[in-house]
């Protein structure tokens, strides 16, 4: 039989073995555990352990808790109260930024933990070494979070019921504002705050039941086409299991989530008005594909443009733009060429270079005749 034992009241379960049948919920045992032997309260016991704990790292018990056993552990938490008002003394006599929690005597009294809350970091070794000369013990100083505090100390919440950290809650999960937004909640501080002012633990008992109401709910703010026309999405219930649709003109309608499914299995699916059915558009990656084809085929025709110079007009013209930037900066390349002399152009250039020379003989030769 395997037992689970509590050595604070509102501290985790620890497993361990158990020889004797007797146990019972609320009985008193002794065990040996990494820190020393201790003392503490049967919480449950299972035939079975949990899935995630190996039988080989449980330990066993060492024997059921006698008179004088208890009377030992009544010895220590008077301790344990004697130790926290002298503590908090001493705190406020030095002048240290920390509020004490709570006190934790061990049972055979070798040391003596002190749980507190700080916004900064404290220097606390004059205080340790008080401490020490005070209980002649083992000192250990913890500082805790705000959430432990409030398990610790426990309170009411808002909602009229002792806090759920004090009361069942024994390991603390993330809570985030995305819990409260999912749940349509106002975003209030003072009305998603717990007592430690950190987000409601209870947020995240109903996150699997809003993840799952959503996965089966359309999108928020999206137009669907179903048999009654052209429908948006305005608001979803939770509670009610349903949808508000705005059918156009105003007009607002409540539906379950089954007539839902029926009205769009006799329509078709759209977004923004616009059916499934249709073409989807082309990608921008599509497009610049395109561009860079045209472009290609703009400088192949431009180059064979100008080699064919007194040749047939060409018969395709480049389709992308760059083609015809580049074939507008070849052109004006050779206006440039044409204008120059001595043969410095390029391409037609250096032809009417030449030819202005022989034209220049010929007219020497005539008027040589001439004379």
């Amino acid at each position: 039989m395997y037992i689970g034992v509590k050595f604070r009241e509102q501290g985790q379960i620890y497993y361990f073995q158990a020889d004797q049948e007797d146990l019972a919920p609320g009985d008193h045992v002794l065990v040996t555990t990494e820190e020393g032997q201790g003392i503490g309260r049967v919480a449950l016991a299972e035939a079975e352990l949990p899935v995630d704990l190996p039988p080989e790292e449980v330990k066993t018990i060492d024997r059921k808790a006698g008179e004088e056993d208890l009377a030992r552990m009544r010895e220590n938490n008077e301790l344990a109260r004697d130790s926290f008002r002298y503590c908090r003394e001493q705190i406020k006599q030095m002048g240290l930024e920390m509020k004490l929690v709570d006190v934790e005597v061990r049972f055979d009294q070798s040391k003596f933990v002190f749980y507190f809350t700080a916004p900064n970091r404290v220097d606390f070794r004059e205080l340790v070494k008080d401490l020490v000369n005070q209980y002649r013990a083992r000192i250990e100083l913890r500082q805790i979070g705000v959430r432990h505090e409030a398990q610790i100390l426990g309170g009411i919440g808002n909602c009229g019921r002792i806090c759920c950290c004090h009361q069942f809650l024994r390991e603390f999960v993330p809570v985030t504002i995305k819990m409260a937004k999912e749940q349509q909640l106002f975003l209030n501080p003072s009305k998603i705050s717990g007592v430690c002012g950190r987000l409601l633990c209870c947020l995240n008992f109903e996150k699997k039941a809003y993840a799952d109401f959503y996965n089966r709910c359309p999108k928020i703010g999206r137009k669907y086409q179903t048999n009654l026309g052209e429908v948006k999405v305005l608001r979803a219930n939770f509670f009610r299991d349903t949808l508000v649709l705005d059918a156009g003109e105003g007009e607002e309608r409540e539906i379950n989530l089954l007539e839902w499914g029926e009205m769009l299995s006799s329509g078709t699916e759209g977004e923004n008005g616009v059916d499934n059915d249709q073409p989807a558009p082309e990608s921008p990656a599509a497009s610049s594909r395109e561009e860079a084809s045209g472009s290609s085929e703009g400088e192949e025709t431009g180059a064979k443009g100008g080699e064919d110079q007194g040749g047939q007009q060409q018969k395709a013209k480049p389709s992308g733009g760059s083609g015809q930037r580049k074939k507008g900066r070849r052109s004006r390349g050779k206006r440039r060429g044409g204008s120059r002399s001595g043969g410095k152009g390029k391409g037609g250039g250096q032809g009417q270079a030449a030819s202005g020379g022989k034209n220049s003989g010929q007219g020497k030769q005539q008027k040589k005749s001439g004379r």
